[in-house]
């Protein structure tokens, strides 16, 4: 049971089961917490009363009833918060909703001794597929042959190369006749290559024969690692969750410093990696995701994740190796 009242902050939506989680672990455990999504809890419900002094930033955050010390935040937990949206579409909502973001969202990413699990900056940051692949490769990844591209003739060259998969730069929202959609990894071959891949960025890379998939969840140093099988011929497990099976696994050493580093030069203390894993044992690193979904994960191949984001939120810093 926690002595320390400092709060702990959660910036998320009102319904992530994800977040519900952690939170039910640091009520146990007598941890304060305020939990907000700013992109909609704010200007109301909640209200801010920020002021500037020699040490960063005081003063207070509350939301319906409960109110956090700004100066003595000791970690901000950034799951999954709306954006900052416009109340209407008028110039005036418009303008709101970029001072809020800037204001808000500026203060919170500015505490004073606040752990960050993780920065929404260095979060942002890590999205960029590009920096990811080459910061795998930096840190001595095994990272497939890759391609971007709006040329449909070196496209076309790639992909008569090897076998090939094409996936998107960024998982963003999809319909298809009105319903939601992902967009998966998918093999891809030279004559399917048109002028239509000259409209935008594509990812193509070589196709790794692999045998199974590995999610690796990292939380602050702690590396939980679990072995994905699908079926035969599926090439993006996410298409498949109903058929796959789950087995926790141990990571690699080699592996799991590379991660560590991977996610120090991002400013990370969190990351969802995805590898593919060939016969001959050699994890190929495929994405890393520096918000992903875990619960499920935990659930599945039975990973105390809840239990280490909850230590690195309630110690305020990530443990020692």
């Amino acid at each position: 049971m926690s002595t320390d009242r400092r709060p702990v902050l959660i910036s998320t939506q009102n319904e992530d089961a994800t977040a519900d989680l952690v939170i039910h672990e640091l009520n146990r455990r007598r941890v304060p917490v305020l939990r907000l999504d700013p992109g909609r809890d704010f200007p109301s419900p909640a209200v801010l009363r920020a002021s500037l002094g020699p040490s960063g930033w005081t003063g207070t955050l509350g939301r319906e009833g409960r109110t956090a010390d700004l100066g003595g935040v000791r970690a901000l937990y950034h799951r999954r918060p709306n954006i900052y949206a416009p109340a209407d579409d008028t110039q005036d909502a418009a303008f709101a909703a970029r001072e809020n973001r800037r204001g808000l969202g500026g203060v919170l990413g500015a505490l004073s001794g606040c752990l960050y699990l993780s920065h929404p900056l260095a979060i942002a940051r890590a999205e960029y597929k590009p920096a990811q692949l080459a910061t795998a490769c930096r840190a001595g990844l095994t990272v497939p042959a890759t391609l971007i591209t709006s040329d449909p003739a070196e496209a076309k060259s790639f992909t008569a190369e090897q076998a090939t998969i094409y996936k998107p730069l960024h998982a963003a929202a999809y319909e298809v006749d009105g319903e939601p959609a992902g967009i998966w990894a998918s093999p891809v071959d030279p004559g399917e290559i048109d002028e239509t891949v000259g409209h935008c960025a594509h990812l193509f890379q070589a196709q790794v024969p692999k045998t199974a998939d590995v999610r690796a969840v990292v939380v602050g140093t702690e590396v939980f690692c679990a072995r994905i099988t699908s079926p035969p011929g599926v090439v993006d497990w996410r298409a498949q969750y109903r058929n796959l099976r789950y087995e926790a696994v141990q990571c690699p050493p080699d592996i799991r410093s590379a991660l560590l580093q991977f996610l120090a030069y991002f400013g990370l203390q969190f990351g969802s990696f995805d590898f593919a894993v060939t016969a001959d044992g050699t994890w190929w690193f495929l994405e890393c995701n520096p918000n992903g979904q875990w619960a499920w994960l935990e659930a599945a191949a039975d990973l105390p994740i809840t239990t280490a984001v909850a230590d690195l939120l309630e110690n305020g810093e990530p443990p020692r190796d």
